[in-house]
């Protein structure tokens, strides 16, 4: 990824023209930047007290998730360790998980504890891969769903357990 931006930006300023097609290019290497560093936080190690900034957040996820099918506000107005941030973002893969068609996935934290909704025009809750979040899970998840498993691992290692709840419309997580 970073050897194509760096090409633009070669190409930038030897005086090619900004064409339709070089602003999707960079748009599209945006994304995938930002989606990588998405998932370092997500599978990455998270250790030690590592503050992550609130406001680093907020554009790494608008970059994450600007222009697709999902939309994700972070409503935690404090700056969160990198572990917390870790874990918030693996819930963020859960539910989006169950927004086969897109959504809304709101994020709040309050007084340490999490929340999470979800809300589209389609609502795919597949209970026995959300089973990995109690450890009742019949069987090992499939690579598509992993988030799940190490989603339930996380918050073991912080003495944590995850609720969920769902509808028609909405899925719900908190711990």
């Amino acid at each position: 990824m970073g050897a194509i931006s760096n090409g633009l930006e070669l190409l930038a300023m030897s005086g090619v023209s900004q064409t339709p097609e070089m602003k999707l290019i960079e748009e599209s290497i945006e994304n995938a930047n930002a989606r990588l560093k998405f998932f370092r936080v997500a599978f990455g190690a998270s250790t030690g007290g590592q503050i992550m900034a609130r406001g680093d957040l907020v554009k790494l996820l608008e970059g994450t998730f600007t222009g697709g099918r999902l939309k994700v506000t972070w409503d935690a107005y404090s700056d969160p360790t990198r572990s917390e941030t870790k874990i918030a973002f693996l819930a963020i893969l859960c539910l989006e998980s169950a927004l086969p068609l897109g959504g809304e996935i709101g994020v709040s934290a309050e007084r340490g504890e999490w929340r999470f909704h979800a809300y589209g025009p389609k609502i795919r809750f597949e209970a026995d891969t959300w089973a990995h979040l109690k450890g009742q899970a019949k069987g090992h998840a499939a690579s598509s769903d992993v988030q799940f498993p190490l989603l339930a691992a996380a918050l073991q290692s912080v003495r944590r357990t995850a609720q969920v709840g769902n509808s028609d419309s909405a899925v719900s997580l908190r711990y």
